[in-house]
């Protein structure tokens, strides 16, 4: 049995913050913590960041089943494990209270048929944390709130020493999600690499790629200071698009590229990239996950250019311990402690939202 503080935590009320929909204020509400069901952990949230999904659903561009708990970038303190469950983390190691911990963000059924084609992510009856509605019985499921309860088949996974608590929160989303993005492309070493939208995700490709040995690495955005910012992450040289035309121009562009990521979801980046692709490179397209207009892309250049184009949304469980393994080694090698642009605390949340809106930082934290 690995059951630990149950008498001491099921029957106390913690805090969790609401978002009711777009225009309206973040509420403060106080719950109970119900007693874990089999399989179950508790855990007692540390530091929240704040994805731009969360943005995008606090100012309406996303819908969610509201009431919800925004926030699925987190890493928490494991305080209870229920019954049934392996006192495992994913790669095996011993589970106990005061654990360090980040968790895939979802719950995914480990027998469907996704799962079994490496594709959890896409699993029927999948769950994902800071996404789910609060009903009366099930609250705690996301990072605006003092705890999170993690449901059973959540893959979770200790921090390694020395991680810092705002760069931990990062992994399971964004780090995550670059890691697949690197599993789609292939082997990047030696590879001339082309990365379109600097924000978090351009930053934190740019730190892999130069890791697992790319042999140059080109940036590509409309903010000078983000790009300025991805030389420290491992950047050789970076183009600023003014316009939807520098996009096509080869004196403004980089071309011959291995491998093109786009992390903006623009569809003229999308383009940029395909377009700078040489004989037999390949696109990999993350940012898309709202709607713009169609991506252009010239067939008979992707037939006799033996292009490949391909589509990420989330990660799978290998990704995660890449991601988890990535920032271990290597949050001291990059500017990391730079990512956070601002923290708040969680009864400031409104003003944190507001904040990331205006301002814009990588991301903005909420420090519990």
């Amino acid at each position: 049995m690995h059951q630990f503080l149950a008498s001491v935590y099921t029957m106390n009320s913690a805090n969790l913050l609401v978002f009711n929909g777009a225009g309206e204020t973040l509420q403060m509400i106080e719950r109970t913590l119900p007693g874990i069901s089999p399989g179950e952990i508790i855990v007692r949230n540390l530091y929240t960041t704040l994805c731009g999904s969360d943005l995008h659903t606090f100012c309406g561009l996303r819908q969610e089943k509201t009431p919800t708990v925004l926030g699925h970038e987190i890493v928490g303190e494991v305080v209870e494990i229920g019954e049934g469950h392996s006192g495992l983390d994913y790669a095996g190691n011993p589970l106990g209270p005061g654990d360090i911990v980040t968790w895939c963000i979802f719950s995914s059924d480990p027998q469907s048929d996704e799962a079994r084609r490496r594709m959890p992510q896409k699993a029927s009856a999948l769950f994902k944390y800071g996404h789910a509605q609060v009903t009366e019985h099930d609250a705690f499921h996301g990072g605006l709130a003092e705890y999170c309860i993690l449901k059973e088949n959540t893959a979770i996974l200790r921090i390694p020493e020395g991680v810092p608590l705002d760069v931990a929160a990062t992994i399971n989303c964004a780090v995550a999600t670059v890691a697949g993005a690197l599993r789609l492309a292939g082997d990047v070493r030696g590879r001339r690499v082309l990365i379109t939208g600097l924000g978090l995700l351009g930053i934190v490709c740019a730190a892999m790629c130069r890791d697992q040995g790319a042999g140059r690495i080109f940036t590509a955005d409309i903010n000078a200071d983000r790009l300025r910012h991805s030389l420290d992450f491992g950047a050789d040289e970076t183009f600023l698009l003014a316009s939807a035309e520098s996009a096509h121009c080869t004196e403004c562009s980089p071309h011959d590229i291995d491998i093109a990521f786009d992390m903006s979801g623009a569809p003229d980046a999308m383009e940029l990239g395909t377009w700078a692709l040489r004989v037999g490179g390949t696109a990999v397209w993350i940012g898309a996950v709202f709607h713009a207009r169609p991506v252009q892309v010239d067939a008979e250049q992707v037939v006799r250019k033996l292009l490949t184009l391909k589509g990420l949304h989330n990660y799978n469980y290998e990704d995660f311990a890449f991601a988890v393994d990535f920032i271990g080694r290597c949050h001291s090698l990059f500017p990391f402690d730079q990512i956070v642009g601002k923290e708040f605390v969680l009864p400031d949340a409104q003003a944190a939202f507001e904040y990331a809106l205006k301002y814009k930082p990588l991301r903005v934290g909420i420090r519990f």
